[in-house]
């Protein structure tokens, strides 16, 4: 071995025993808190129920699951969507688009069908698009007689209240987009 080989050798050496000393720059630590243990394991003998809410988010329409201790009508579910996103889903960015109109906002049910009675109307702007297809999405992913697929559930929208008002029916989509229903 020449003495550049031999210096080559100790300074790959050296190299080497310095990495490994250094391992990964990781240095031990004790227990770090990460924040409650996990949850979402169903209960042996327990059937878990949750009901499927529409926000809006940074990229369109979101759907959001809640735990129920029963399933809800769509009354109830708009009723829950009426409160708007928790403190955890506002800080992924979710946000409602939806007028404050509680106890104005009502849905009933017939077979297959919502009929949603709205204090509101599209055409003048104080309901716009994202808000029909949140309330369209979060009646249509409620119990509904008829065992649909929320796609084929019908959401009859009576603007500003009017039962006599003929009704524009919609379908939500894949996604949360809501497309209207011709007959």
């Amino acid at each position: 071995m020449t003495p550049r080989t031999r210096a080559s050798a100790a300074v790959l050496a050296a190299a080497i025993a310095v990495l490994t000393a250094a391992g990964c720059g990781i240095t031990p630590t004790g227990p770090t808190p990460a924040g409650a243990p996990a949850s979402g394991i169903q209960q042996p003998g327990t059937e878990a129920r949750r009901v499927q809410l529409y926000f809006a988010g940074p990229y369109g329409l979101r759907a959001v699951n809640r735990p129920t201790d029963r399933p809800l009508s769509p009354q109830q579910a708009l009723d829950l969507l009426l409160e708007g996103p928790t403190p955890a889903e506002r800080e992924r960015g979710l946000i409602t688009r939806v007028p404050p109109m509680a106890g104005q906002l009502t849905a009933t049910t017939t077979e297959g069908a919502v009929d949603l009675y709205v204090p509101r109307t599209v055409s003048s702007g104080d309901l716009d698009v994202t808000a029909v297809a949140q309330l369209a999405c979060t009646a249509a992913h409620a119990q509904v007689p008829g065992d649909r697929p929320a796609s084929q559930v019908d959401i009859r929208i009576h603007e500003n209240l009017a039962p006599s008002q003929t009704p524009w029916t919609v379908r939500c989509g894949p996604n949360g987009t809501v497309t209207p229903v011709t007959a």
